[in-house]
């Protein structure tokens, strides 16, 4: 397939536009924060740049202007997104909700939950999380113990979730629960909006070894949700979870905004001596450590720019999103902690002087997580081998037991 690597005159008009009202109104996030923010000072930041972005109508891009959005195709989107990555405004609290849960509530939600819930979060009034990992159903997801008993019009739910993003900063989420154990794993689920306030729900913080507490564990005891806050037929839980996760892997299937890339070892090179006393760039090992960082990165971004070219063709993309992530996640995890090594005791103190060291300590730290986000490595090769190659597909000896005769 032929790759265009140009706007159109179309597209370069909005990028224009874009640039203009990013240039006006993002000033004061052309750099990071000197010190992180406190929760409270985040959330405010992220709620007013929400607010900003949907009063100049570059929020909800793609959505169906039914809905609130702005009805433009998935390049719109993407322009806009590499226009605001050139800033460090304060998006990410929405990217869960908005990039993932709410089009999944108005792809499946009754008309009454549609109005109720939809505006409020694409204004930035309302925070949401996704609710599905548990200690024993990660990348097995079907494999859910969480569970929701009817109980007249409401459902009443017991359970935990882990690895909950944003859990205790939100207002709502959607939870996906099994409601049928008699059924195959698959067949029992069911999803539901729940108010992440209400009686019996508890969010405990997850320390992580970054020193931040960005994900949670999450209680549910006894927690009661009407019957209306379903989303789609009792049932059909799984189908409806892969709406979500399909714009999950479509969220974190490219590079991170402001990851490190090749140009950072190479500027770190420069200024650190190798054994012999000479500059580390100069040594033979060490420029190929480079060069493979560069053709990594080149190549991800060549990939991406074939899933541009589709949608810029009004085309779907094909598998680039589940091979995308897959050596995103690889390569910054390989180059941040080749970076760290070379840096020898400075790689591994917090606090110093070095920005971009303290940008690659982030990186090692999370990459981890990338790994894991989205679905894992291994799933990712599942899918690809499977889906793309055509090979064989892996052996699921429960796939046909009901859950209760399978656990």
């Amino acid at each position: 397939m032929t790759m265009d690597f140009n706007d159109t005159a179309q597209d370069a008009e909005y990028r224009a536009k874009a640039r203009g009202w990013l240039e006006e109104n993002a000033a004061e996030y052309r750099s990071p924060p000197a010190s992180p923010w406190k929760l409270d000072e985040f959330i405010r930041r992220s709620k007013a740049w929400q607010k900003a972005k949907y009063e100049a109508g570059y929020a909800g891009i793609t959505w169906p202007k039914a809905m609130g959005g702005q009805g433009l195709s998935p390049m719109h989107s993407i322009i806009y997104g590499q226009e605001e990555s050139r800033f460090h405004a304060p998006s990410g609290l929405f990217s869960i909700g908005l990039g993932m849960c709410i089009p999944t509530v108005f792809t499946h939600g009754s008309p009454e939950v549609i109005q109720r819930y939809v505006a409020k979060a694409l204004v930035g009034e309302e925070v949401w999380c996704q609710l599905f990992s548990e200690p024993a159903a990660g990348s097995d997801l079907a494999g859910i113990r969480t569970k929701a008993v009817k109980d007249g019009d409401d459902w009443v739910i017991d359970g935990q979730k882990v690895w909950t993003s944003f859990a205790h900063a939100s207002d709502f989420g959607i939870v996906v629960c099994r409601t049928d154990p008699g059924v195959p794993k698959h067949k029992g689920l069911s999803m539901f909006i729940v108010d992440m306030k209400a009686p019996g729900v508890e969010v405990r913080g997850i320390k992580q070894m970054s020193g931040g507490s960005d994900f949670n564990e999450v209680f549910f005891t006894g927690v009661r949700i009407a019957d209306t806050h379903r989303l789609g037929a009792v049932g059909d839980g799984w189908k409806v979870a892969l709406t979500t996760l399909m714009h999950e892997r479509l969220a974190v299937g490219g590079k991170p905004r402001h990851a490190p890339g090749y140009q950072t070892l190479m500027t770190l090179a420069k200024g650190v001596d190798a054994p012999n006393g000479q500059p580390a760039i100069e040594a033979s090992d060490v420029r190929q450590r480079i060069a493979a960082s560069y053709i990594a990165d080149e190549g991800i971004k060549l990939t991406q720019m074939r899933a541009l070219s589709a949608l810029s063709r009004g085309q779907m993309p094909g598998p680039e999103q589940s091979i995308a992530k897959v050596v995103v996640a690889k390569t910054m995890q390989d180059m941040s902690a080749f970076a760290l090594d070379l840096a020898g005791r400075d790689g591994f103190m917090t606090g110093g002087a070095d920005p971009e060291l303290e940008k690659l300590q982030g990186s090692y730290l999370w990459s981890a997580g990338l790994r894991i986000a989205g679905g894992t490595d291994e799933i990712l090769r599942n899918i690809i081998a499977e889906r793309v190659l055509g090979l064989p597909g892996d052996l699921r000896p429960d796939k046909d037991k009901p859950f209760n005769a399978a656990a």
